[in-house]
């Protein structure tokens, strides 16, 4: 058997309140509907001190409401579809993503997401940050 990151530092230096908390898995069955946004349907994996785990669908065609995630620090990994996120003055800034992609949303920054294409987009979200992790507005940044 090989062992993944044996050449990794063994320091010690670790909580020893948490050394033996097991991990675990959270079946999809257990997600649960989340901060509603129109346009996409987010579910919760977790939601703990500092960090919250799920995921975004969006259907073909459709296009978000504008919203930013107030102090939380978001990443995205694409899994399937297109997804086309505006941001910036105006949502001037624009990129699009595919299957395999990872999206960076830095905290507070006002987007809207959408898909292109014709299939429904799907992508697992990781935040990190406190407060409210969805905060819709009316429009983008600038206006």
């Amino acid at each position: 058997m090989t062992v993944l990151g044996s050449n990794a530092p063994m320091d010690g230096d670790h909580d020893p309140a948490t050394a033996g908390v097991p991990c675990r898995r959270i079946p999809d069955g257990a997600l649960e509907p989340a901060d509603p946004t129109p346009g996409m349907s987010r579910r919760m994996a977790e939601h703990s001190d500092g960090m919250w785990t799920g995921t975004v669908d969006t259907e073909p065609g459709a296009v978000t409401a504008w919203h930013h995630h107030g102090e939380h620090e978001t990443t995205l990994y694409i899994v399937s579809g297109t997804f086309r996120l505006e941001s910036g003055p105006g949502g001037a800034d624009v990129i699009e993503a595919r299957a395999g992609d990872f999206i960076r949303v830095p905290a507070g920054a006002i987007h809207r997401e959408s898909n292109p294409g014709d299939e429904a987009s799907r992508a697992v979200v990781v935040r990190c940050g406190s407060g409210a992790p969805t905060v819709n507005v009316p429009g983008p940044a600038g206006e």
